[in-house]
C-alpha cells in the first residue's frame, strides 16, 4: 500500500502507538490500514460414498481438483460463504453441516474452513470457476491433481475417519510446501 483510502496521502510503514506491529499508517489523517488474513471457505458435499469435486477452470491451479471453496464475503456467514461458493463453483444446492477443518495457513496468511454438507439433488454442473464437476468414490479421487494441499489434507481426513465411524474437528497448519530438490 502506498496511499490512503480515506485521504489519499501517503502511507508509512511503522508501529502504530499501542501496537506491536508495523502496520500502514497516514501520515496526514492518521488512519491505520490493517492487512489482516483472508479466510478461504469451503464445503465437502457428499452423495451416498461419493464426494464432488471441481476441475478449476481459473488460477490459482487451473486444471486441478479442489472441493468448492473460495474466499470468504462482507456480511456473510462461514456456513452462508460454504454454501455459495459450492452453487457459484458447482451450481450445487447443499445442507451445509458441522464445521470439520479448520486449516492454518500462515505462510500465505490464509485460514481455510471446510464444512461438512449433503448434496440436495444430482442437478450439478460446472459454475464458471470450474471446468467440470463430478461425483468421486475414494479410490477414484485424482490425488496427484489435487489443487491445493488444505483439500488432500480435509479428504484424508475424511475417508479415514468415515472407516472409523467417528467425525471430529480437525484443526491444522501448514507451513510453506516443500522446495522441490534440482
Amino acid at each position: 500500500m502506498k496511499f490512503c483510502s480515506s485521504c489519499g496521502a501517503p502511507l508509512h510503514f511503522r508501529i502504530p502507538p499501542g501496537d506491536t506491529l508495523p502496520r500502514h499508517v497516514c501520515g496526514e489523517c492518521g488512519m491505520i490500514h490493517y492487512q489482516n488474513p483472508k479466510v478461504v471457505v469451503g464445503a465437502l458435499p457428499e452423495w451416498d460414498d461419493r464426494i464432488l469435486l471441481c476441475r478449476r477452470a481459473i488460477e490459482p491451479r487451473h486444471g486441478m481438483w479442489t472441493l468448492p471453496a473460495g474466499f470468504m464475503e462482507n456480511e456473510e456467514t462461514t456456513a452462508q460463504a460454504a454454501a455459495r461458493e459450492t452453487l457459484e463453483e458447482a451450481c450445487a444446492r447443499i445442507e451445509v453441516g458441522e464445521l470439520y477443518t479448520l486449516i492454518d495457513v500462515p505462510h500465505i496468511s490464509q485460514v481455510h474452513i471446510i464444512y461438512r454438507a449433503r448434496l440436495l439433488d444430482l442437478d450439478f454442473r460446472p459454475g464458471e470457476e470450474s471446468l467440470e464437476v463430478a461425483l468421486f468414490r475414494e479410490e477414484e479421487i485424482p490425488w496427484e491433481h489435487i489443487a491445493f494441499r488444505t483439500i488432500a489434507l480435509t479428504l484424508r481426513h475424511f475417508f479415514e475417519d468415515r472407516r472409523r465411524g467417528h467425525w471430529p474437528f480437525h484443526t491444522d497448519s501448514l507451513g510453506p510446501p516443500p522446495v522441490p530438490v534440482s
